[in-house]
């Protein structure tokens, strides 16, 4: 995909590298810290499902996924991707995110959306950048809001979950206008976790 090239972003507090197979190992140890593939409202791999989510990720095209490096330690802490890219608007989603449960809390995520949001806007030209969620997931709807991003509404029965539920899935974004203030509330609140 010519619009999304693959890229290593840094900032102070983590480092985005594009992923490779070759990560596999790290990212079972991201997830296993807190075994999030156990929450219902998420879909982080397994262990036994990881390479197959690398596979996935890597085959389809029209991703551009990365895993999060935390910058103090070198750990892999999760991982995080560009999605349901529109070239034409130009206009992305930022998904797939999911942070080791150590790291939670510790301005990872916030470091993370910096810099896929600096990316997004400032080089890439993007309109708009979205942000879903299952309705369920109250800490991952809390975070987005966090980072400035407007709910846009919520898409009901969208999506069949593995265990055959049915995700009501509730949609985020932040457009180029907005943008100047949400990166001035990101770069605060990073620099709390300096």
């Amino acid at each position: 995909m010519a619009f999304l090239e693959p890229v290593t972003l840094t900032g102070s507090l983590v480092t985005l590298e594009p992923l490779r197979a070759g990560h596999h190992d790290e990212l079972v140890a991201a997830a296993s810290d807190g075994r999030l593939w156990e929450l219902w409202y998420t879909s982080v791999p397994s262990p036994e499902a990881m390479a197959a989510d690398i596979a996935t990720r890597l085959g389809t095209g029209d991703m551009l996924p990365f895993v999060v490096r935390r910058n103090a330690d070198g750990a892999v802490v999760g991982a995080t991707t560009y999605c349901n890219v529109d070239a034409g608007a130009p206009r992305l989603e930022i998904g797939y995110t999911w942070t080791a449960r150590s790291a939670q809390g510790t301005g990872v995520n916030a470091g993370s959306k910096l810099l896929l949001l600096t990316h997004a806007f400032e080089v890439l030209g993007c309109i708009a950048v979205e942000f879903r969620t299952h309705w369920h997931n109250r800490q991952s709807r809390e975070a987005i809001a966090r980072l400035g991003a407007k709910q846009d509404g919520v898409l009901r029965n969208h999506r069949r979950m593995p265990d055959g539920s049915l995700r009501d899935t509730v949609v985020f974004s932040v457009t180029d206008a907005e943008w100047p203030a949400v990166r001035a509330g990101l770069e605060h609140r990073l620099r709390r976790h300096a």
